[in-house]
């Protein structure tokens, strides 16, 4: 700890340009592997604050505080994502860490592009305690994009505690799944170890069952073992809101020791299971469907954006003091464990519509998000760049092991093979039959494999030929695509595939990102009006078939057709850029508008009536998908001028003006009532989304034969269950009238 006037000196002569004795003015040289990390950690803590932790030659770290700066913290906040720091902590504020004390007496100029271009004493020359550790408090406004993560999780002291199991207690359960009753058994470095049940409580048992994915626990009496084993841990006293057993109180043996457990025996638990993971589930077990929390945009069961129902709408939470505890409460809401990560900065994409909650501060025992302590907040509080979102403890159900991909590239993409039962119980490999293979099911299959989000679901794979693999076991299959499993989507008793042979069997390809359309439903509500288009403007309209069948016998070029016109605003809210699925090789030249198409069917425009019958009709082809405008820090990629790449950047809109050919629906025979508008963004999943339910807008229609009015335009997903269903059974407006 080189304090007072020597180390003052030395501060003076490293600005002044001074050359120094290599012992007091090291840069830090970089790792031996090249990999530095950096993260936040400690407790309390929001994502953009935190204890300084350096992964640096494999291994963990922290910062000592000695002589430390807003210019260190400046440097480092910008290692971790951040614009800038707002200011910087000492003596270990956010509580001590562990392991080795990378850095000390660290001194930057605050324009470094990397924490080794600052002077120190070098890679873990430190004289230090963690009492003395470092932390920082960021500005919270992102790196235009930097993409790693902005994530609270537990910090697990893995010299202590590296992973925990259950163990059932009895070989008649040792093959069902989920294992929810057993034997705890902690891993050490050294191997498995039990915990002592000697005081073992009911608060224990809790986070222990939240760890392992259930929601809750039943108590049990103390069931003594006869195992021969060493008691690695005793005495543990947890308070039950704790999101992981290292968190809890308790004693450590050492690892050559025999410690006795007296008057007891190994601790074990029995869980409660939550609704999707009961033994011997039903088929598309559905959440509870009055539950007030949801999860949006995840890859697997049990993550998602965090998103409320108040009222009869659903809204979002902003990340300000998010923690493990608030997400938690909600992964056991919705019958989940304990929150393995709270996410902020929109991780799991941004939501749309209102947010309702900020500062939420749950102590971890609350049955709703809602009973938390929470401030209401305005729009100038937060934006949806501040979502929270969650990754929930699920129980582990082996799903994986019947399913598998071949003939990939790498294991990310593949022919899908199923494992299934003969007659005569042998089991085999089997392929799922291609037709009306599409994105959705391709969603399944990636989950099941927990290999992420869908990115194609293919339904040709004989480039894929590499197994001996030929029957087809699964066929017409249809997902809506929150499905655990593929057998748990709607399929054929008996297999009926129209093209036989492998190379016609359904491959996927996954991915870790996946981009999700929007639109804007305010907007077309704001835009709509009517216009009588003379006949002689629209031949590129009729070419492409925008017109209602009727306009076939229309007298050409005389007279007009009555057009709902509107603007579409197409949100990618998204991880993942949207590209259509085919190349520019692929894409169709239109002359008369003088434009490709890059998808045939881009949106669907339907007006139905009350009772749902489609009165009339119209789509969009993507004839130019690129971005219009972007969010701040997001850079526009696509644009279509000169035969350029067409898509829509995560983060970024493209707009349909009304004023656009084809931007309409041909009303010229409909008579005068009340209606329902439908618009149906990537209607055939031909393009993998992380979540499809968005993807309609729907408003209530008047038309009185000459003006037309829109209200209630809303996402098919943002009203809850009761208020969808009276705007399905809406009587229609009696007036012009819209409250």
């Amino acid at each position: 700890m080189l304090r007072g006037g020597l180390w003052d000196m030395v501060i003076a002569m490293a600005l002044w340009g001074v050359w120094l004795p290599s012992c007091f003015s090291q840069t830090t040289s970089p790792s031996q592997d090249g990999k530095i990390k950096f993260r936040l950690a400690g407790y309390p803590r929001k994502h953009n604050e935190g204890r300084v932790e350096v992964f640096y030659n494999g291994e963990w770290g922290t910062i000592c505080d000695d002589d430390f700066t807003l210019a260190n913290a400046h440097v480092l906040c910008r290692h971790l994502g951040f614009l800038e720091a707002l200011s910087w902590s000492h003596s270990a504020k956010y509580g001590p860490g562990t392991g080795k004390i990378w850095l000390d007496n660290v001194l930057c100029g605050g324009s470094e592009n990397s924490i080794e271009k600052c002077v120190s004493r070098g890679w873990g020359n430190s004289d230090c305690t963690h009492q003395e550790d470092a932390g920082v408090v960021c500005k919270d406004e992102r790196l235009p994009g930097f993409a790693d993560s902005n994530i609270i999780e537990m910090q697990v002291n893995e010299n202590r505690m590296k992973n925990i199991r259950l163990r059932p207690l009895s070989g008649a359960h040792a093959g069902r799944m989920p294992v929810m009753e057993g034997v705890i058994e902690v891993k050490f470095k050294e191997g498995w170890g039990h915990i002592c049940n000697t005081g073992w409580t009911t608060k224990n048992s809790r986070v222990v069952c939240g760890m392992m994915g259930f929601p809750s626990q039943r108590t049990m009496g103390k069931k003594p073992s006869s195992l021969q084993t060493v008691y690695r841990i005793h005495s543990v006293a947890c308070t039950g809101n704790e999101a992981h057993l290292s968190a809890c109180s308790m004693e450590f043996s050492n690892a050559n020791s025999s410690a006795s457990c007296p008057d007891g025996g190994a601790a074990v638990v029995s869980c409660v299971p939550g609704p999707l993971f009961t033994q011997g589930r039903a088929r598309r077990v559905k959440l509870n469907p009055m539950s007030q929390v949801r999860l949006k945009g995840g890859a697997k069961t049990g993550e998602g954006r965090v998103e409320v129902l108040n009222g009869s709408e659903w809204g979002t939470v902003c990340d300000d003091h998010w923690n493990l505890q608030s997400a938690s409460v909600v992964c056991r809401e919705l019958g989940f464990g304990t929150a393995k990560e709270a996410l902020t900065g929109a991780r799991m994409g941004q939501g749309m519509g209102p947010i309702y909650m900020n500062e939420v501060q749950c102590r971890g025992d609350e049955k709703s998000l809602w009973d938390c302590p929470h401030k209401s907040i305005t729009a100038k509080d937060c934006k949806h760049m501040e979502d929270t979102s969650v990754i929930c403890n699920t129980p582990y159900m082996g799903f994986e092991k019947s399913i598998r991909l071949t003939g990939g590239r790498t294991r990310l993409e593949g022919r899908v093979e199923l494992l299934f039962s003969t007659d005569s119980r042998v089991r085999n490999w089997g392929l799922v039959c291609g037709d009306g293979w599409t994105s959705r099911e391709a969603m399944v299959v990636c989950r099941q494999l927990g290999l992420g989000h869908a990115s194609s679901g293919l339904r040709e794979t004989w480039y894929w030929d590499s197994s001996n693999v030929t029957e087809m076991v699964l066929s017409g299959v249809k997902c809506k695509g929150d499905e655990m499993t593929l057998t748990d989507c709607q399929h054929h008793s008996v297999v009926s595939c129209k093209r036989a042979g492998a190379q016609f069997s359904a491959g996927v390809i996954c991915s870790d990102t996946a981009s999700d359309l929007v639109l804007n439903a305010p907007l077309v509500e704001q835009t709509v009006y009517i216009e009588d288009r003379p006949l002689h403007l629209l031949y590129c309209a009729a070419e492409e078939n925008c017109l209602a069948k009727s306009a076939a016998q229309a007298d050409w070029p005389y007279g007009h057709r009555r057009l709902l016109r509107f603007s579409s605003y197409i949100h990618n809210i998204g991880k993942a850029d949207f590209r259509p699925r085919l190349g520019r090789h692929s894409w169709v030249w239109h002359e008369c508008h003088r434009h490709y198409h890059s998808m045939d069917i881009f949106t669907y425009y339907d007006l139905l009536s009350l009772n749902g019958t489609k009165v009339a009709d119209g789509h969009k082809a993507s004839f130019c998908l690129e971005d219009t405008d972007c969010h701040e820090g997001v850079s526009k990629h696509y644009e279509c001028a000169n035969f350029g790449e067409q898509g829509i950047t995560a983060g970024c809109w493209d707009l349909y003006r009304h004023d656009i050919d084809c931007q309409w629906i041909d009303i010229t025979d409909v008579k005068p009532g009340n209606y329902i508008l439908q618009v149906i963004i990537n209607p055939d999943f031909e393009v993998a989304e992380s979540d499809f339910t968005n993807n309609a807008m729907r408003c209530n229609c008047k038309y009185d034969g000459n003006r037309v009015w829109l209200h209630k335009c809303h996402l098919g997903d943002s009203f809850s269950e009761e208020a969808e269903k009276e705007f399905e059974h809406y009587p229609g407006q009696l007036n012009n009238k819209i409250s």
